[in-house]
């Protein structure tokens, strides 16, 4: 029996590993020596530049088998061998080395050469020698259109150039620019203008082909997992990001105008108890780390105490709270604080701002409904006013609320110039929110009133457990000539469905629910009694119509104390009754703007406050400021009390004392907020220490910011636009994921790059993870 040495084997292995892909593994197993493991990768890297039906070619072969019987001594790193062999992508990427600039729209001339860069769209063939296709260029769309009439002409290799690049490729193409009046582009946007331009095709060269594997189909829905694929071949998502990024251009431009200075503050912040969950980044050293700041609130209040009067950042926030439409574990804020301010003079500025906000939007961007959401498209102007200086659009103020009526359907409204303000009290009182939509009218939504002065006692305990209970009421309106039946069968579909919302009521409460009928006794209204029936059915006021048929009316109790959180059951009650009748059109969608201001907070919310619509209170969500006071802050330990009587109030009843805090609410979203804040350092460590009862320690966090405000900080205010809930209200869409770029998703997690994803042993023993002080 004849007998091989082991090095004849590995000899022949290494001889086959070029016909064989994906042989590594097997030849680990097999007993190939680790010093030989290199070679192998090599050779499969090689096989990887090519496609899936790609093969070497012949005349490659023999270099390669020759390489693999050399004796297996250590190659050099620039052995021949190794080297991948070129094929066409490898090709096609050392061409686009010498690609040709393209040609500035600016020098756009018809019947002279152009060069344009951008990516095909499909082709559309109107027989074997004519072919039309767009070219979406980074600032528009070109139609390509292809002609021959010779057989090898350079026309002719122009169109099978033409044609043998895929769709959605990236293309460099030569032409001689023609006008076109026609409509015929695919890829460009709803809103363009019927006039486009025509390239008569001279040369096309394609520079890195699209897949045939991934699927193009309209209208198609992108995981986040493939938002690269999404911004391709969404442009209302491109379109959307050319929103935020032309109105954070607006803002900056107007805000270094007015003398403000933008100061980048730090993201590796430390730990301090502000009110949300912090994000912490491990250090080296054993027992420390970074925490992402929250806001710059307590840097920004140290730059008023150094002198900077007039502060602005567009700043990056993080704070880990629980997901909801209008979250990300990671914001953008416009951020803005002033010394020498009262919260009157920085809610002024904010309205002459966000006034130039909606004129940029009105200049630039018209609106186009899709599904019932009015996208914002850029208006199509002429080239050589695209580069237009940011003043012409901003000249001007908001005007008044009469001449909206007059305001073109292809144009966005115009907003009053002063806003609306209400006190905290006001708006759960009349609204049971403190993010009233004002969009919502009486003419088919009632105010909350209040009623349990003529109801009987036993109606009321049919409704709640509650002792001394206030009792309210809201009606709906559907539309005129609306009928009860229809009225009691969307009403019944709502409360059915309820359970299954996110919507939550507290326990000891059920809403009573009557629809308004003609023909039944006391119209419908029997259970509250005759006496108590007859008064709501002729109550009018300026905000709740007198009854009529098809009314709905719902009934609810609360608890008779003062207003803690951000909404009342029938406040979220009201809100989405609302929402659920215009999304299935018995009530018509309103596309306006309607800001309102909303102030005079408490200054501290209850920590068992059982606010489930998010609002100012703690809820138990947060960690608030960890004291032992049994309250928290409502909008942050720094705020100042609104007036003299209310610092009293800190050393006899805190829970009374008001806010000089106020947000600014947009169609019912809380769109930024602000306050006047604490500037004596010994005011601000008696809320922290004697007020919220924190600990030494938990003072001690504190140390920086009372140190700067000691030393003679003047008084300040300030304000923080929530730049991406303030961006879904302009684009109109619901979530905050539709404004942003690369979203997290309900888990905070981003699908298409693989984020958090697991530590490594190596990082859990350099940052000291994971590891007790034991270890």
């Amino acid at each position: 029996m004849l007998r091989l040495p082991s090095s004849c084997l590995r000899k022949s292995a290494q001889a086959c590993i070029a016909g064989v892909q994906g042989r590594r593994l097997v030849l680990h197993h097999a007993g190939l020596p680790q010093s030989q493991w290199p070679s192998v990768a090599r050779l499969q890297q090689h096989r990887n530049l090519h496609s899936n039906d790609e093969s070497i070619t012949p005349a490659e072969s023999p270099a390669v088998e020759s390489s693999a019987v050399e004796p297996p001594a250590a190659e050099p790193q620039n052995d021949a061998a190794s080297e991948p062999v070129p094929g066409p992508k490898w090709r096609a990427f050392k061409e686009a080395y010498d690609l040709p600039p393209a040609t500035p729209t600016a020098q756009y001339e018809f019947g002279k050469d152009v060069v344009i860069h951008g990516f095909l769209g499909k082709r559309r063939d109107k027989g074997f020698s004519l072919s039309f296709c767009d070219v979406q260029t980074p600032s528009h769309t070109v139609q390509i259109v292809s002609t021959w009439q010779e057989e090898g002409s350079p026309e002719q290799i122009a169109h099978e150039s033409l044609k043998a690049v895929p769709s959605y490729s990236p293309v460099w193409v030569q032409g001689t620019l023609e006008k076109n009046e026609r409509s015929v582009s695919e890829l460009a946007h709803p809103a363009a203008s019927s006039k486009s331009l025509d390239l008569r095709l001279k040369s096309i060269r394609c520079l890195n082909q699209f897949p045939k594997d991934i699927i193009v189909s309209k209208d198609a829905v992108w995981p986040l997992k493939q938002r690269h694929l999404q911004l391709r071949f969404d442009p209302i998502l491109r379109q959307r990001l050319r929103v935020r990024n032309r109105i954070m251009g607006a803002m900056r431009y107007l805000l270094q105008g007015w003398k403000f200075q933008e100061v980048e503050t730090p993201l590796l912040f430390k730990s301090t108890p502000e009110g949300a969950r912090e994000f912490l980044v491990p250090t080296r050293r054993r027992g420390y780390a970074y925490a992402l700041p929250q806001s710059p609130q307590q840097y920004k209040q140290i730059l008023m105490a150094g002198g900077l009067p007039n502060y602005f950042q567009f700043a990056k926030c993080f704070r880990d709270e629980d997901h909801r439409a209008d979250r990300q574990p990671e914001f953008t804020q416009l951020d803005l604080e002033i010394s020498f301010a009262t919260g009157a003079g920085v809610r002024e500025l904010v309205q002459r701002l966000m006034g130039k906000v909606f004129n940029v939007l009105r200049a630039e961007f018209a609106p186009v409904e899709i599904n019932g959401i009015h996208h914002p498209v850029s208006k199509r102007r002429e080239v050589s006013k695209s580069q237009e200086s940011n003043s012409e659009a901003l000249e001007g103020e908001s005007t008044t609320e009469e001449s909206i009526a007059q305001t073109s359907p292809l144009s966005y409204p115009q907003v009053p110039s002063v806003y609306p303000e209400f006190s905290y009290d006001t708006s759960m009182t009349a609204f049971g929110t403190d993010k009233p939509d004002l969009r919502i009218t009486s003419r088919n939504v009632s105010n909350i009133t209040r009623i349990d002065s003529f109801l009987p006692r036993s109606f009321i305990g049919m409704i709640t457990d509650l002792e001394d209970p206030i009792v309210e009421a809201v009606k709906f309106r559907l539309g005129m000539g609306t009928s009860p039946g229809h009225s009691a069968r969307f009403i019944r579909e709502f409360m059915d469905a309820l359970p299954n919302t996110p919507l939550t009521l507290t326990p000891g409460s059920t809403p009573g629910v009557f629809v308004v009928d003609p023909s039944k006794p006391v119209q419908g209204l029997s259970a509250l009694g005759h006496e108590a029936a007859g008064r709501l059915a002729e109550m009018s006021t300026r905000y709740w119509q007198q009854c009529a048929k098809g009314d709905i009316i719902i009934i609810h109790a609360r608890k008779n104390e003062p207003f803690r959180g951000g909404s009342t059951d029938l406040g979220r009650l009201r809100t989405a009754i609302h929402a659920s009748a215009v999304e299935k059109g018995l009530i018509p969608k309103r596309h306006v703007f309607k800001p309102v201001w909303i102030r005079d907070f408490p200054l501290f919310t209850p920590e068992d406050n059982n606010d489930s619509d998010g609002g100012k209170g703690n809820g138990g969500e947060d960690p608030g400021q960890g004291g032992a006071a049994g309250f928290s802050s409502t909008h942050h330990p720094f705020t100042a009390p609104l007036g003299p009587e209310d610092l009293d109030l800190l050393r006899t009843d805190p829970l009374r004392a008001k806010a000089d805090h106020y947000d600014l609410v947009i169609n019912g979203v809380e769109v930024g907020g602000g306050s006047r804040r604490i500037h004596v350092a010994e005011v601000q460590e008696y809320v922290l220490r004697d007020v919220l009862r924190m600990s030494d320690a938990g003072v001690a966090q504190f140390a920086h910011l009372l140190e700067a405000l000691r030393a003679g900080c003047p008084p300040h205010a300030g304000f923080a636009f929530g730049f991406d809930r303030l961006l879904t209200v302009l684009c109109d869409v619901p979530t905050v994921k539709d404004v942003i770029a690369f979203p997290k998703n309900n888990k905070g997690e981003d699908p298409l790059v693989g984020s958090p994803n697991k530590t490594t042993p190596e990082q859990q023993k350099t940052y000291h993870l994971f590891r007790t002080e034991k270890e």
